[in-house]
């Protein structure tokens, strides 16, 4: 089940699915089947911090390379791909600290722990991963990796595919729609939150296109914006479920409780400074276009290869296991399967 469609698998149609409106009955005369290109499109960070955080350090090739979250956004490539089966896939990634953000607030983002040295020093090996597997990322200096998230969803709903956008950043939940959700990877990929305009609204108590406002009254203390002080998640969404935005709210101060108007009053240009700064970019010129992200006939043999590299071949057989089914068949190269062993890895599996 997929939000408010109804899917079955259609495997002479290339393993992708025919979508019916729950709306519409299949006994009706107007009813038209149609099928729906999935797009998954991933915050590469935000992936990579999880995997770091959560396989063991000690986790390292025979050489001391240490490999622990080259490892863990493998394991979730492959989960992801054997769950959501994407006709189209893109890793998009912060490029550096000096985004127009960074340039309008100078402290932006501080106060966040400092990130480790063994953390960089895999970055450059995870994008061999990914270039190894095909698949196409994108990053640019002027920009977050949720502009990135936010414009490719767009374009990608715009072209008529349905979307996943595979994030734990708040932020993204704006980027909800009918046919866009949000995927937040939990136990690796293997018990993923889905969150659409619905869910959202019943665990935040706000819609999609309210969230900068919540943002701007509530702040994000990852993001170091303080919003309006004394107004907490849930004074934010009993204001915009009653004001409905930010500007509605400033523009009824006269409505509002004198101790809750106070606290609005004195952080006005912050609660609006912080709303702008949590306003997506959704129209950035794709670097990359949308039939460039597809996933056709993509080589495996390569990604092998690097798994058996960081002596990691458990992770080759699961590749292996995805290539034997019909989505596998449909979008990947079949290669010929290596035999190799490690044991360390098999104990590892275990913990992720």
């Amino acid at each position: 089940m997929y939000l408010n469609y109804w899917e079955i698998e259609i495997p002479k149609l290339d393993n992708r699915k025919i979508a019916f409106p729950l709306s519409l009955s299949i006994f009706s005369s107007s009813w038209h089947p149609y099928v729906i290109e999935h797009f998954v499109v991933i915050d590469g960070h935000h992936l990579m911090y999880r995997a770091y955080y959560a396989i063991p350090r000690t986790f390292q090739t025979r050489k001391g390379v240490q490999t622990n979250a080259v490892y863990g956004v493998g394991s979730m490539l492959l989960s992801l791909l054997k769950i959501e089966e994407p006709q189209n896939l893109l890793f998009c990634f912060d490029a550096g600290e000096e985004t127009f953000r960074h340039q309008e607030n100078a402290t932006y983002k501080e106060g966040r722990a400092e990130t480790p040295d063994e953390f960089y020093l895999q970055i450059p090996l995870i994008l061999r991963m990914i270039d190894a597997f095909g698949i196409r990322h994108v990053s640019d200096t002027r920009y977050e990796a949720d502009d990135f998230l936010g414009t490719y969803a767009r374009a990608a709903e715009g072209a008529g595919m349905r979307v996943s956008i595979v994030t734990g950043d708040r932020d993204a939940f704006q980027l909800a729609t009918e046919h866009v959700r949000i995927a937040i990877p939990h136990k690796g990929y293997q018990q993923t939150e889905y969150l659409g305009p619905k869910e959202i609204e019943v665990k935040y108590g706000v819609r999609p296109d309210q969230i900068p406002s919540f943002k701007g009254l509530c702040g994000d203390a990852s993001d170091n914006l303080p919003g309006v002080n004394g107004i907490g998640p849930k004074g934010a969404a009993t204001l915009l479920q009653q004001f409905g935005s930010l500007a509605n709210i400033y523009e009824h101060l006269s409505d509002i409780k004198p101790v809750i108007r106070e606290k609005l009053e004195r952080d006005r240009e912050q609660a609006f400074f912080c709303e702008h700064m949590a306003i997506l970019v959704c129209d950035i010129p794709l670097p990359i276009s949308l039939a460039e992200t597809a996933l056709h006939e993509v080589e495996t043999q390569a990604a092998k290869d690097f798994f058996n590299e960081i002596e990691s071949p458990a992770l080759g057989k699961r590749l292996d296991q995805i290539l034997g089914t019909p989505y596998g068949k449909a979008h990947f190269k079949q290669e010929v399967q290596k035999e190799e062993g490690n044991a360390q890895e098999e104990k590892q599996l275990a913990l992720f």
